[in-house]
């Protein structure tokens, strides 16, 4: 006698704990397609047994608590971002399995350009795309999927093609790139269409594993609350309106893994803590023992090369072993608008790149002066362009040091380069990227050796700058 038993995957959390209601069940709604995806994929993370290498990007919609869900790496991503997120973790993690969950208005929408730049690079992620023609969360909006004729409450007298044009086919847009290796449109309907879709998701996660290249794959779905129909019905609705308008097949299944980056022959990262430490420790040994952590704001006008100096002590600082984040930020103008990056260089793991408290600044004009320096924490720093900044702040609990850039660099024969005064005075003063390691970053940056060779100049004037102030004890 046959006996089927049932139970949940073992990479789904015990109990599903959110901020309030009952924590043996998901926030989704009855009929709702979600809950059967997730259990597709959280059987093949188990059957694959890769729960403690898996990261799971969840979108902004209905599936975003994911992470309350499934007991695997989480990274809830910004509205489309998912697939830009996806490459930068399979980047710095190649050993990971990256997992990209997104809805049509997510991905369609929205992350359009996102995921089509991923797929045309044959990134080597699986991304799952749930299609149910509507935007469920936020109220029922039209989505780039929705069909003709379909009522929503952003096309109240249907969809039309002269007004908003035809639906979207994802798959049939993406398999017109080189990129991709597996490209599949499945449905979640009855129990044959099940198994077809439990079988894409274990392929596409399988190719990860194996490393072939971009897989996608396409679910239809229900979604009974935003079409308000019954769960069954729902089902009914995707085999009546989406099933003819997007197709259930293969659009394509090739082994791209010839053209990836080499392939990682190490064993994936430890995650455990104590490696974790071990790997940080070793990191630590290449950097000046007086430097441990500083958070850095570079401001001024645009064409000063604000953004440069940014990166460049950020590549610097990459080649000394340090843990680095830079987030720029800029006005639409070519020259003349505002300019400025938030710059982290640390010994430890870094939790977030963005800079409220910064513990120095360093500022290329007045109007920087003026904006950043009240933010700087007590005992910070603010290294100042006196060739065009001239009014100081009153404050006595952080160290002022005025530098004059543009004479400097003139007097060296290089007048551009008076972001690279300003360079040289902090990293003297800071000791937190050494002359040597961005010359390095220059280098292997591609940049002309006459270029390397003047803007070097300029970091050695301004730290001489530095030096003759006596400043450093």
């Amino acid at each position: 006698m046959w006996e089927t038993t049932h139970s949940r995957a073992a990479c789904f959390y015990d109990r599903f704990e959110r901020k309030s209601g009952d924590t043996e069940i998901t926030t989704y709604c009855p009929g709702c397609s979600h809950g059967v995806l997730h259990k597709m994929i959280a059987e093949a993370i188990d059957d694959f047994k890769i729960a403690d290498r898996t990261i799971l990007l969840s979108p902004v919609g209905c599936s975003v608590f994911m992470y309350y869900y499934m007991d695997v790496g989480n990274i809830s991503c910004s509205h489309g971002r998912a697939p830009a997120i996806a490459t930068g973790v399979k980047r710095v993690k190649p050993g990971s399995i990256v997992i990209s969950y997104q809805g049509d208005g997510d991905l369609a929408a929205i992350g359009g350009n996102e995921i089509l730049h991923a797929a045309n690079r044959g990134e080597a992620i699986t991304v799952i795309f749930i299609n149910n023609g509507i935007y469920g969360m936020t109220g029922g909006q039209m989505a780039p999927t929705t069909p003709l004729g379909q009522k929503t409450t952003t096309s109240p007298r249907g969809r039309s093609f002269a007004v908003e044009g035809p639906p979207m086919r994802v798959c049939e847009l993406l398999a017109t790139l080189d990129g991709p290796a597996y490209i599949e449109r499945v449905a979640l309907t009855d129990a044959k269409h099940h198994m077809a879709a439990r079988k894409a998701i274990r392929k596409a996660i399988q190719n990860q594993i194996d490393r072939r290249g971009f897989s996608f794959v396409e679910v239809l779905s229900t979604c009974p609350s935003g079409w308000k129909v019954s769960p069954v019905d729902a089902i009914r609705w995707v085999e009546e309106n989406l099933m003819p308008i997007f197709p259930l097949q293969v659009f394509r299944d090739i082994d791209r893994s010839g053209d990836l980056r080499p392939a990682i022959t190490a064993a994936p990262p430890s995650t455990e803590p104590a490696a974790i430490e071990a790997a940080h420790t070793a990191k630590s040994a290449a950097a000046d023992e007086k430097f441990e952590e500083t958070s850095l704001i570079l401001s001024g006008f645009g064409g000063q090369g604000v953004l440069f100096s940014g990166v460049i002590l950020a590549e610097g600082a990459v080649r000394e072993g340090l843990d680095v984040t830079w987030i720029p930020s800029y006005g639409p103008e070519m020259r003349g608008g505002t300019a400025h990056c938030h710059l982290r260089l640390s010994r430890s793991p870094i939790a977030s790149p963005m800079i409220t408290k910064p513990s120095a600044v360093i500022a290329f004009n007045q109007p920087s002066v003026e904006k950043f320096a009240p933010a700087i924490i007590p005992g910070g720093l603010l290294i100042v362009n006196s060739s065009l900044a001239a009014d100081l702040p009153d404050r006595n609990d952080i160290k002022i040091v005025k530098v004059p850039a543009y004479e400097a660099a003139a007097a060296v024969g290089n007048s551009k380069a008076a972001n690279m005064v300003l360079v040289g005075a902090y990293i003297e003063l800071s000791g937190a990227v050494s002359a040597e390691s961005i010359n390095t970053a220059f280098i292997e940056s591609g940049i002309k050796p006459q270029m390397t060779e003047g803007n070097m100049k300029a970091i050695e004037a301004g730290r001489r700058i530095i030096r003759d102030m006596k400043l450093i004890s």
